[in-house]
């Protein structure tokens, strides 16, 4: 609701394999009756997308299509939003960030071959963006994702992937989860652990994996998907 009126958001996106952040083959268009400045609707825009289709990836390939328009028609006839302090502002950008993620989610979960949903969250890092990169490097990891595909609780290869990320860690302090059960703190699995849980998790179509970097407020949420057979067969056959 704006100024008494009520402002429609509806989107529609198109994407399933060569999803990675920045450069993906992805369109994506969103429409809303509202009446809204066009620089105050490119800076949420911006938000939304950092938030979004910035965030999730497939399989780390990229391509030339990448794509997000929004379109505002001002069908409605609300005052225009020029700014955060515009009444409405606050609804609308939140209206548009649940849109986009959205979209942005139902792309992974429409991943080639995709049989499991993965959300990756990176705490107590060094910023928000060293935790990104961290989270995108667990998230594009083949160990990673082959072992969530077999549903086999290898915390090693999470370990392996904040390495390789570049980012500032301490193998020590790190502490790794998947869903609400801790395997590992401190850089040591937990004492008395229990894989039976874990191993339930990892059986079902959503999967959770946490990472704790113990050394800073940064934090960030990506969301990918498992990498199957049927990822192989969808592109070994593109062609033939």
């Amino acid at each position: 609701m704006i100024g008494g009126s009520t402002v429609q958001l509806a989107g529609i996106a198109k994407g399933s394999g060569m999803i990675a952040p920045d450069m993906a083959t992805m369109l994506a268009y969103v429409f809303t009756d509202a009446s809204i400045d066009p620089a105050f609707l490119q800076t949420l825009v911006e938000r939304a997308t950092a938030k979004s289709f910035n965030a999730i990836t497939v399989d780390s390939d990229t391509s030339t299509s990448d794509t997000l328009l929004v379109f505002a028609t001002g069908q409605t006839g609300n005052a225009p939003i020029a700014s955060y302090d515009d009444s409405g502002a606050d609804a609308f950008a939140a209206a548009l960030d649940e849109v986009c993620i959205e979209l942005a989610q139902l792309i992974v979960r429409d991943g080639e071959g995709a049989s499991k949903f993965i959300t990756i969250t990176v705490d107590g890092a060094e910023s928000d963006e060293s935790a990104r990169r961290v989270a995108l490097s667990i998230a594009n990891s083949p160990l990673v994702k082959t072992a969530i595909a077999g549903e086999d609780a290898n915390w090693g290869r999470v370990v392996m992937a904040v390495g390789k990320a570049g980012e500032p860690a301490d193998r020590d302090r790190l502490a790794i989860r998947f869903g609400a059960t801790e395997v590992a703190r401190d850089g040591r699995v937990v004492e008395d652990y229990d894989e039976a849980p874990v191993a339930a998790h990892l059986k079902s179509g959503e999967v959770e994996i946490g990472v704790d970097l113990g050394i800073g407020e940064g934090r960030a949420t990506v969301w990918s998907c498992d990498l199957t057979h049927g990822y192989i067969s969808i592109n070994a056959d593109y062609r033939t």
